[in-house]
């Protein structure tokens, strides 16, 4: 791509820093009313298919193969925010979370492949969704593990009430983080201190450890705010090892981090406020984890209105890369070429682009740049609403583009004249939007978390001072 065009649309795109970013124009009444639909309806995704007799929450919908322990993270998540958007009553919520809770405080955990759900206070990645066992093949996943604690020490803060069913809550919460045996997962395979993705019972740990910018920060931050078994702070700088070979212009305005799907600047930030406070790294960058999520997400933007590839749709208002579904392994000529498809995939700038947009990477960031994650989602509802929007919110992903009459797509449906559309929903791809969306309008999540004892003490080690910690 022509280096000069693609900079010269970067100038034309905002680039303050968000602590000088002017407030958004107050929404129209239809516009709020909007957000308050898509938001209820993406909450119903976790509170109508989750399993309510073990509050394990479907991979998919409505193709629900297993359950994802990533998703009932953020299913644990949206039921605090349903009890205050008075959708569910308290009482509901209670329910369900010390539901869930209870069934990972009593799975069977072991060394063995069958008839467990996980292993060192670690879980498997899916389970199955009636019997909460492990799925044949998946592995033990120390980051999903991760995001389902951020959901477990969420309701572990949410619920304070002097009631024996929010006690039992807290106590159940403790103990199910407790147990996790961080150090024992530090088996890399270079020697460095760094946590391993992940571990098999007939292989032993995966080949990897998690190195460079990504969505395990939160893993590494929870590893060292551990009350019984807690990585040393080297680890956190293991972490940080590869950091300065991703730092640069990465297909935005301004430099920052960068890490080409979406997901990995959302994940972490749906449970943690990242303003104001920093680590040593970005004290030497002179800017915050929250400020380098937002410059990520005007690099998506800026990338969609140069639009290297050609594809159709791409604009200043419709733009969105992250993993996501898409029309599957197919090759078809667009545009004088030949264009290669893909199914699931983890689509990002200037990597990973087949035009499939998702609409979780403009609406999981909108606390981060709601300047342009509002008119964006405003603008995939005028101009493909009736065919993205269904009753659990936005439906994973679309791809403009792939509009062809002679190539049927593997998954999901072509509509003439707008393109594929993906079948259904994604758990990891909904949490991020009902819990951003509640950031960005009430801060929900990110005030009760800076109460959290762990969470504090996990920045602390991490070497994060200033902002809301300083009082902490």
């Amino acid at each position: 791509m022509d280096r000069r065009a693609f900079l010269a649309t970067c100038a034309a795109v905002a680039s303050t820093p968000w602590s000088a970013q002017p407030a958004i124009a107050e929404l129209s009444a239809s516009d709020d009313a909007f957000f308050d639909d898509l938001q209820q309806r993406t909450f119903r995704f976790f509170w109508d298919t989750t399993n309510p007799a073990n509050g394990l929450a479907t991979d998919r919908y409505p193709r629900p193969p297993y359950a994802s322990i990533a998703a009932t993270g953020f299913a644990l998540t949206a039921y605090p925010i349903g009890i205050e958007r008075g959708w569910i009553t308290r009482a509901e919520g209670r329910q369900r979370v010390l539901t869930t809770l209870r069934f990972f405080h009593a799975a069977p955990q072991g060394p063995q492949a069958r008839d467990v759900s996980g292993f060192m206070g670690f879980f498997y990645h899916y389970l199955d969704t009636v019997t909460g066992l492990r799925v044949d093949g998946t592995e033990l996943s120390t980051v999903d593990t991760a995001l389902l604690l951020g959901g477990v020490l969420f309701c572990r803060s949410y619920f304070t009430w002097l009631h024996a069913d929010e006690a039992e809550i807290r106590r159940l919460a403790d103990a199910i983080y407790a147990r996790v045996d961080w150090r024992w997962a530090q088996q890399p395979a270079d020697r460095s201190p760094a946590i391993n993705l992940g571990w098999l019972p007939d292989r032993g740990f995966i080949r990897y450890s998690w190195f460079g910018y990504s969505e395990a920060m939160i893993l590494y931050l929870l590893a060292l705010g551990s009350p019984t078994n807690a990585v040393e702070p080297d680890a956190w700088t293991a972490w940080q090892r590869d950091f300065d070979k991703t730092w640069g212009l990465n297909f935005g305005p301004q430099p920052h981090l960068g890490f080409a799907p979406m997901f990995a600047h959302q994940y972490s930030h749906a449970w943690i406020d990242f303003r104001g406070i920093r680590d040593g790294y970005m004290r030497g960058r002179d800017l915050d984890y929250f400020e380098n999520s937002r410059r990520a997400t005007y690099a998506q933007r800026a990338y969609a209105m140069t639009n290297p590839e050609g594809w159709k749709g791409y604009g200043p208002d419709v733009w969105g890369l992250t993993a996501c579904d898409g029309p599957g392994n197919l090759s078809h000529l667009y545009k004088g070429r030949d264009r290669r498809f893909h199914a699931y995939w983890p689509r990002g700038p200037g990597q990973r682009d087949d035009g499939t947009i998702a609409p979780t990477a403009a609406l999981g960031s909108i606390a981060f740049a709601p300047e342009i994650c509002v008119p964006a989602a405003l603008r995939m509802q005028r101009d493909y609403g009736q065919n993205i929007l269904g009753p659990y919110g936005c439906v994973d992903s679309f791809n403009p583009s792939f509009d062809f009459s002679d190539l049927a797509p593997t998954t999901g449906r072509t509509i003439p004249g707008v393109g594929w559309v993906a079948p259904g929903y994604l758990g990891i791809d909904q949490g991020p939007i009902v819990a951003m969306i509640e950031n960005w309008k009430s801060g929900l999540i990110w005030k009760t978390m800076r109460a959290n004892p762990h969470i504090i003490r996990g920045l602390r080690r991490a070497g994060f001072t200033g902002g809301w910690l300083q009082t902490a």
